[in-house]
C-alpha cells in the first residue's frame, strides 16, 4: 500500500464524519468539537433560495415549516445528494468548529469519511463540496477503517478485526488487517430505514400517521432487535389518525416495535454473515478470538449485539461512544503518522 504522508500540521485542520443523520467534526489537537444533525432549512426570498438554518436549529423545524421554507438532508445513504446545499452545510460546520465566521479566509486541510462502497462520482462530489467550502486539501478515509481506528482495533497489526458500522443511511461491514480492508461491503440499511419501518408499522396497525422525529424517539426509547422475554415496555405517542384526520394519542409496546424492526435487522445480520463467509480462514480465526465490534448510532439499538451474536456464533461488543467512533478514528488518522496509509487523495 502506498503511504500518503500528511503535508500539513495546522491547528485548523479537520476530520469530518459527514453522515446521513449527523455530522461530527474533529479538530487537530482538540478532539471532537462539533456534533450536529446533517439538516439544512432553506427559504425562498424574492425567488432566491438561501439557507435559513443549519444543524440542530434546522432539525427543530422538521415537519413544522410554513410555505416558503423547506427542511432538507443534503446527504443520502452516506453520500452527497444535493451538492450545493452540502457545500453550504460543510462551510457552516467549518465556521462553527473554528468558533464562528471569520473575515479572513480559512483554508483547513480536511480528512473526510466515505462509505466503502462510494463510487468515483461520489468521491468527486465530496471533494468538490469540501473544496468549495474552503478546504485547502482533501483526503478520504473509508468509514469502516475510521470506525475501527476510533474503536481502538489493532488495524496496523497482522491481525484480523471486524467492525460493523451502522449509520443513518448505510451499514458498513469490514474485515481489516495491516491498514487495509481484507473484505468490505456497504448495504443501504441504517437508522433511517429503521425509522421508516416503525412509521409503516404504526400506520398499518393503528391507522396513525407519525412524524420522523416520533419514529426516531420510539426507536431510541423502546426499540429492540429481539422480542422481549418479560413484560414489554410501552410508550405513548401522538400522531394524526388517518380516518378522522384528528390528532390522537396511542400506546405502543416493544413487541410490535421489535416486529417492525425485524426486516432491517435481518438485512444487517445477513450482511455480517456474508462477510464472515467470505473471510479468509486465518482472519476468521482472529475474529472468533477478538469478536465483532459494533459502531455507529445503530449500534445503540437495544439487544442488537445479542441478535448478532446469536446469528453468527461470534462474540459481539458495542464500542465505547459508538456515535463518535468514525470521527474520532478519522481524527487519529489526521494526527498520527502511523495511519498515513489509510488516507487516500481525492
Amino acid at each position: 500500500m502506498t503511504l500518503f504522508r500528511l503535508p500539513w500540521g495546522s491547528s485548523q485542520d479537520l476530520a469530518i464524519d459527514l453522515g446521513t443523520v449527523n455530522t461530527v467534526v474533529h479538530m487537530r489537537g482538540r478532539g471532537i468539537v462539533l456534533n450536529e444533525p446533517s439538516v439544512v432549512a432553506l427559504e425562498w426570498v424574492n425567488g432566491i433560495r438561501r439557507v435559513a438554518a443549519v444543524g440542530q436549529n434546522a432539525k427543530l423545524m422538521m415537519g413544522k415549516t410554513p410555505d416558503g421554507i423547506q427542511v432538507v438532508r443534503p446527504m443520502r445513504d452516506g453520500v452527497i445528494a444535493d451538492l450545493d446545499v452540502a457545500e453550504q452545510m460543510i462551510k457552516y460546520f467549518i465556521d462553527q468548529a473554528h468558533g464562528g465566521p471569520s473575515r479572513l479566509p480559512r483554508r483547513p486541510a480536511m480528512v473526510v469519511c466515505i462509505p466503502s462502497g462510494a463510487t468515483s462520482v461520489d468521491r468527486r462530489a465530496i471533494r468538490q463540496a469540501a473544496d468549495n467550502a474552503g478546504a485547502s486539501k482533501v483526503l478520504l478515509i473509508e468509514e469502516p477503517m475510521a470506525a475501527a481506528i476510533g474503536a481502538g482495533l489493532p488495524v496496523t497489526e497482522p491481525l484480523g478485526a471486524m467492525v460493523v458500522d451502522i449509520g443513518g443511511g448505510t451499514t458498513e461491514v469490514a474485515v481489516l488487517s495491516l491498514q487495509g480492508l481484507a473484505y468490505s461491503t456497504s448495504v443501504r440499511i441504517g437508522g433511517d430505514k429503521m425509522d421508516d419501518a416503525i412509521t409503516s408499522a404504526v400506520r398499518r396497525k393503528h391507522n396513525l400517521l407519525i412524524g420522523e422525529a416520533t419514529a426516531e424517539r420510539i426507536k431510541h426509547e423502546i426499540g429492540t432487535a429481539l422480542t422481549p422475554d418479560g413484560a414489554p415496555r410501552t410508550l405513548l405517542v401522538r400522531g394524526r389518525h388517518l380516518s378522522s384526520g384528528m390528532p390522537q394519542e396511542i400506546a405502543i409496546d416493544q413487541v410490535e416495535v421489535a416486529q417492525a424492526l425485524a426486516e432491517p435487522v435481518s438485512q444487517i445480520l445477513t450482511a455480517v454473515r456474508s462477510a464472515l463467509e467470505n473471510t479468509a480462514p486465518e482472519l476468521a480465526a482472529d475474529i472468533v478470538d477478538q469478536g465483532i465490534v459494533l459502531t455507529g448510532g445503530g449500534a445503540l439499538l437495544h439487544r442488537l449485539d445479542e441478535a448478532l451474536a446469536l446469528s453468527t456464533g461470534v462474540p459481539v461488543m458495542v464500542a465505547a461512544d459508538p456515535l463518535l467512533c468514525v470521527a474520532r478514528g478519522a481524527g487519529q488518522a489526521l494526527e498520527d503518522s502511523r495511519y498515513a496509509g489509510v488516507l487516500t487523495p481525492t
